[in-house]
């Protein structure tokens, strides 16, 4: 058997660039719910809403910088900014007295979020050949999740270490962000000029997206409908006893399983393609939510968290190799914009609604809604499948 090709290096770069970025931003994460619930007094619909709201909002800047990036034929530029914008919100953390500099310093970090997203994601698409962008995709996945593994053991070891002062932590999880935005800015290479520009007008817009590629956007918002926000994973954990270091780590479990399976999953796409392996991530998606449902302690409540990272692992690569299998190569950068659009709106929804569910009736109920929905994700994916392989069977 002859061995894969290696990956080009920007990848990998981008990969770590990634993984430094959200060590910072995962730190400061695994914390935060904590202390808007316990040092700030925000409810869970607060919490809900600041958390979906913020992804949402400066989601929605996605698809004006990927637009950009293919209108400029360039992708770092934008990516070095949305870095930057982020790396300089983490201080802002560390110096917050109240909900409004909180938000401030959170909108602010997802905007820049939204505007490097896109662009990173078309150009690694760009410099990657098509046979191997599942294991692209899931390489940059994998490590930026390895640093959101790290993130929750390094919130919980200076938490213990600085005797439970959350602005120290937060003021020494800044250091990483500033760290990627160097590397990027050294290290990141794209191609000087694409291989062709666009043949088709720019006026005729997104019409150019195919029906395939509206159905993994379709698929995208089932999926994130069905998954509450990481911070609900964390106060379920100080809802069934466990402490603040306890609850942070359990961000470390989820992003062990998810850091593990990302990488050789999207090798598996190059081979076997994505039907099977979505229907994995719903299965597993669905014994998350069971567990974290019934969870009364820690040991509940850490297999959901496992199995949600199996969820994820067998997701997220995924449907980036197929947003960027189905987008015209000049409309990357809008593609990759829209998928986050998507997403953005569907966490939104999630938010407030599973929030309001958690405040209002309980956390069990709570995630008992999102296990059916799972649930019924699932049944719909083995029907469909079942329907594909009868009309196989059945042609000529």
């Amino acid at each position: 058997m002859t061995p894969s090709p290696a990956l080009p290096r920007t990848v990998l770069a981008l990969g770590v660039v990634s993984l430094l970025m959200d060590l910072s931003s995962e730190t400061i994460h695994a914390l935060l719910p904590l202390f808007m619930a316990n040092a700030l007094g925000l409810s869970m619909v607060a919490i809900g809403l600041l958390d979906g709201g913020a992804e949402a909002l400066t989601l929605a800047i996605k698809p004006w910088a990927g637009k950009l990036s293919d209108r400029w034929q360039k992708r770092k530029p934008l990516a070095l900014a949305g870095y930057g914008l982020s790396a300089l919100a983490k201080p802002l953390f560390a110096v917050a007295g109240g909900v409004a500099l909180i938000a401030g310093a959170r909108f602010l970090d997802r905007l820049g979020k939204g505007i490097r997203g896109a662009p990173r994601d078309a150009l690694i698409a760009d410099v990657t050949p098509p046979e191997q962008r599942g294991a692209a995709y899931g390489l940059r996945q994998a490590l930026d999740t390895v640093g959101a593994l790290l993130a929750p053991l390094l919130a919980a070891g200076l938490l213990w270490w600085l005797a439970g002062d959350y602005r120290a932590v937060f003021w020494l999880a800044s250091l990483p962000a500033f760290a990627a935005v160097l590397l990027l800015w050294f290290a990141v290479r794209e191609p000087a000029l694409h291989a062709h520009k666009s043949t088709t007008s720019s006026s005729a817009g997104d019409r150019h997206f195919g029906r395939p590629f509206w159905w993994v956007i379709g698929l995208a918002v089932l999926l994130t409908l069905a998954r509450p926000g990481e911070a609900f994973l964390i106060l379920r954990g100080q809802s069934v006893g466990l402490n603040d270091y306890q609850s942070a780590l359990l961000l470390a479990a989820m992003n062990l399983s998810y850091a593990s399976s990302v990488w050789p999953v999207g090798r598996h796409f190059d081979r076997i393609g994505a039907p099977r392996l979505l229907t994995g991530s719903l299965f597993w998606l669905l014994l998350s939510q069971t567990c974290l449902a019934l969870a009364d302690g820690a040991l509940l409540a850490y297999t959901g968290a496992l199995l949600w990272g199996l969820h994820l692992g067998f997701s997220q690569g995924v449907l980036a190799a197929l947003i960027a299998q189905h987008a015209p190569r000049e409309r990357r950068g809008a593609a990759f914009g829209w998928y986050a659009l998507a997403v953005g709106v569907a966490l939104l929804v999630n938010g407030s609604v599973f929030g309001a569910l958690w405040q209002h009736r309980s956390a069990s109920i709570a995630f008992t809604t999102t296990g059916a929905l799972a649930l019924l994700c699932l049944l719909s994916a083995l029907w469909w499948q079942q329907l594909r392989w009868r009309q196989q069977k059945r042609a000529p």
